[in-house]
């Protein structure tokens, strides 16, 4: 009776060992998981162009610039048109869900309304100027970008075009959002967004000329196709994924950057360098580093790689992934 009771005993205890450490894989296993961190990217790199979109589509003189329909170099060309306002302020881009140059697929409307902006700041460069950003159904490679609110102003020089010289300040915007996103891989985002965008070689894609006199001149554009940008800032919200909603927040550590000159990856222009953490609520914090190559080295090289580092149960993971 003895020896069945140990062993009956033993049993048990192997038992309930074996289960507690499926129970500790598997919940490395989601913790290690890097999708969050992912959906994350995708959300940084929608608003990121959105801005883009709004900059050029504002600031251009006729056309997009980088994004200009005309140039078969730029990122727009046939999947978009674009309408003006320029008595109300407004300016419409209809995308008809036909591949951009980057190789996005982009359906539905975004608007721009600058009808705010004080007299004479008329431009995205202007200081001063204030733009509020809006969708109809915009749609991204089947991801669902529903736009509650965001609003982009330049506070170059305080915000105050008097005495401005971009020969010795760069141009600034303060940019706030809040965006939905519903993912082809089911992830529901509300992603917010507190940021400040710096044109890191303002003096020599915005030319000085330009600021002479104020109001400024309606015929010299920012070289968008030649800027170099800058991010800072941070981000809260929600990632809601099989019928779990979970806290999200993301500080950047070290400004992401992005190059629209120097740095094209199949046509499109992906942070290269930068970092920022990712916290989910239950998980520990990813890093990111953006300045990664694809063996997971940092060269700040013009490249689509991203190193994710965290520490689960003491045990430290690293992972590379390809974001945009």
């Amino acid at each position: 009776m003895k020896k069945f009771v140990f062993k009956t005993l033993f049993a048990s205890a192997l038992v309930a060992a074996v289960l507690a450490g499926c129970k500790k894989e598997k919940n490395e296993d989601i913790d290690t998981d890097t999708s969050a961190a992912e959906d994350n990217a995708f959300a940084e790199n929608t608003s990121s162009d959105i801005n883009s979109i709004a900059d050029q589509a504002v600031d251009g003189t006729g056309s997009l610039n980088s994004f200009r329909l005309e140039d078969a170099s730029s990122v727009l060309t046939a999947c978009a048109t674009v309408t003006r306002d320029t008595i109300n302020h407004i300016i419409t881009v209809t995308f008809n869900g036909t591949p951009c140059i980057d190789g996005r697929t982009r359906s539905g409307v975004l608007t721009f309304d600058y009808s705010a902006s004080p007299a004479g700041s008329k431009h995205y460069r202007d200081p001063g100027f204030t733009c509020t950003v809006t969708s109809s159904n915009y749609v991204v490679d089947g991801n669902q970008i529903n736009i509650i609110n965001k609003t982009i102003s330049n506070i170059t020089h305080s915000g105050n075009p008097i005495g401005y010289d971009p020969m010795t300040e760069n141009e600034k915007w303060h940019i706030t959002a809040n965006i939905n996103i519903t993912r082809t891989n089911g992830a529901v985002l509300s992603w917010i967004c507190d940021r400040t965008k710096e044109l890191l070689n303002t003096s020599a894609t915005c030319p000085a000329s330009d600021f002479a006199n104020f109001p400024f001149s309606d015929t010299i554009p920012i070289n968008w196709p030649m800027a170099r940008v800058g991010i800072t800032g941070s981000a809260t919200g929600t990632r809601t994924y099989n019928s779990v909603t979970e806290s999200v927040s993301v500080t950047i550590t070290s400004q992401l950057v992005r190059d629209f000159g120097a740095c094209s990856d199949g046509n499109r222009h992906p942070f290269f360098m930068g970092e920022l953490d990712h916290t989910r609520s239950g998980h520990p914090t990813r890093h990111l580093n953006y300045g990664s190559d694809a063996a997971g080295n940092i060269s700040n090289n013009c490249d689509k790689w991203v190193l994710i580092t965290f520490t689960v149960n003491g045990n430290p993971h690293s992972v590379v992934r390809a974001m945009y």
